[in-house]
């Protein structure tokens, strides 16, 4: 090899490695943020990433472009391994041209979707880029259109995260927004479709960039992001966790995780949590941390939609996923917002051979003017089109409440959960007894001497016949009705039972869930 060869690779590689030159990186530092190797390194277990693509450079020719060339021309791509499991990622340079996609960055990204694809492993995007090239016009957007069509190909085949670390704005949030995570970082990330300037001119309203499209924002009030982080290391910390819960693609199972604690662990804390009085609120989270292994549950997001809570945990080192009503927030009423974020995470885990477990306790719809007109009916659609499809194991547990089509759509037996569970506390009817009796007796509570009584008497009588479990359990519909303290065993006896569980939907090309 000659030495001038040699002495050309070396500069390549220098080149490569500066990204857009020293000072670029200083003042992405002073801005709190890191740069596209320093985040790589982060992500992936030392010494097992290898780069594709070093040199690429663009081709663009126009607005003096040739004399600015960079070799990787903005963006990092390669593979290495996560906790020793290959995943491919690519990580935008905002040094180089503002991380701006050009052609050649948009094929390289296209390459590692490609490969990742092809050979089964998570695509991992560490976003940071002003938008589109505009020196190249129309070859930038066809290079994110490119993009996105490998993002809805890869859907439900392997895992795509996105980790938004600075701007994205425009067309760039298209990709992201297909992914099935997004993670943003206080500060220094946001995203929106156009920003403050074009806002303030089309409507006149004034608003910041972290008002319009920061982390908080879509972390609570749009549900675009999963998951808010205070810094880049936490968030790339938190990517590496959210990985360990799932499987590497679509024909592979979660990794099980050994456990220490007892799969026949009992807790008799669980018989005082859910209140005798039916109207008071509780916390469910502490039904799902006294349950699962090592009381750890990894919540998705968590400061959204809080009436459902979504996450991953694990059942004696299996992962499994969790969906469960709320009763601390709007009494774990069942709305559009919490019902597009529970379709949502059923489907993943459905897609990714997780098991799912759902805790019911839900006193119907939130009823009012707003959620009709929002599409309360479509978008309810959603989560009883999403636990109906789903082919994985599917537990369920009422805890208390479970009325009038609520009942039906928390995976209840008739959309097909294979194993169903209630508390003795529990209350499955088509509605409260309060409003049953309301409607059933209105002509006898009128011509009662005492209304109040009468109510009271035949509120009583209702809820000894229907407002239980016992009932659903006579026409098998419950398959038991469970002690609070021997819900871990009882979950994963049933998760063992279901391992070899096989179920396949009608050949369709797809169904046409109500979007």
């Amino acid at each position: 090899m000659s030495s001038s060869n040699l002495d050309r690779l070396h500069k390549l590689n220098e080149a490569a490695e500066l990204g857009g030159g020293k000072a670029r990186i200083e003042r992405q530092h002073e801005q709190g943020k890191l740069t596209a190797r320093e985040r790589i390194d982060l992500l992936l277990d030392p010494g097992t990433f290898v780069e594709l693509d070093k040199f690429v450079t663009h081709r663009c020719s126009d607005f003096g472009m040739q004399d600015k060339q960079i070799p990787g021309d903005g963006v990092v791509t390669g593979y290495g391994k996560v906790d020793g499991r290959t995943v491919y990622v690519f990580a935008q340079d905002f040094t180089v041209f503002g991380g701006s996609l050009s052609e050649s960055y948009a094929a390289k990204i296209c390459k590692v979707m490609d490969l990742a694809t092809r050979c089964g492993a998570p695509v991992i995007g560490l976003n940071d880029s002003g938008g589109a090239r505009i020196q190249e016009g129309v070859q930038s957007l066809a290079g994110y259109a490119d993009i996105f069509f490998r993002n809805v190909r890869a859907s439900g085949v392997v895992p795509q995260i996105s980790a938004i670390m600075g701007p994205c704005a425009g067309g760039a949030v298209y990709s992201p927004a297909i992914t099935d995570f997004i993670f943003m970082v206080q500060d220094t990330s946001y995203m929106f479709i156009t920003g403050p300037d074009v806002v303030k001119t089309v409507t006149s309203q004034e608003v910041t960039k972290q008002e319009l499209g920061g982390a908080h924002v879509h972390s609570e009030t749009s549900g675009v992001s999963h998951f808010e982080t205070a810094s880049e290391a936490e968030c790339i910390a938190r990517i590496r966790e959210l990985l360990s819960f799932i499987p590497s693609n679509n024909a592979e199972d979660a990794p099980v995780v050994p456990t220490s604690d007892p799969w026949n662990r009992r807790d008799e804390k669980l018989a005082k949590i859910v209140p005798e009085n039916p109207s008071k609120p509780y916390d469910i989270k502490d039904i799902i941390n006294s349950v699962v292994d090592d009381g750890y549950f990894y919540e998705v997001q968590e400061q959204y939609a809080k009436n459902m809570i979504v996450g991953f945990a694990r059942l004696n080192g299996q992962s499994v996923g969790i969906v469960a009503n709320q009763p601390s927030h709007l009494a774990g009423c069942l709305d559009i917002n919490a019902s597009v974020k529970g379709a949502r995470f059923v489907r993943f885990c459905d897609a990714f051979n997780i098991p799912l477990v759902t805790l019911v306790d839900v006193p119907g719809f939130l009823p009012g003017v707003d959620q009709e007109y929002g599409g309360i009916i479509k978008h309810g659609a959603k989560l009883l089109y999403a636990f109906a499809e789903a082919t994985v194991p599917k537990i369920t547990l009422i805890t208390r409440k479970a009325y009038g089509g609520a009942y039906d759509v928390m995976a209840s037996k008739h959309i097909g959960a294979d194993i169903n569970y209630a508390y003795p506390s529990s209350e499955i009817a088509v509605m409260g007894p309060d409003g049953a009796v309301n409607i059933i007796f209105r002509k006898e509570l009128a011509e009662a001497d005492d209304p109040v009584a009468k109510k009271d008497e035949l509120v009583a009588n209702y809820r000894e016949t229907f407002a239980n479990p016992f009932k659903a359990a006579e026409l098998g519909y419950i398959d038991e009705v469970i002690l609070p303290t021997d819900t871990r065993p009882r979950l994963i006896q049933a998760l063992e039972m279901l391992q070899n569980k096989r179920e396949s939907l009608p050949p369709k090309k797809h169904g046409n869930i109500p979007l």
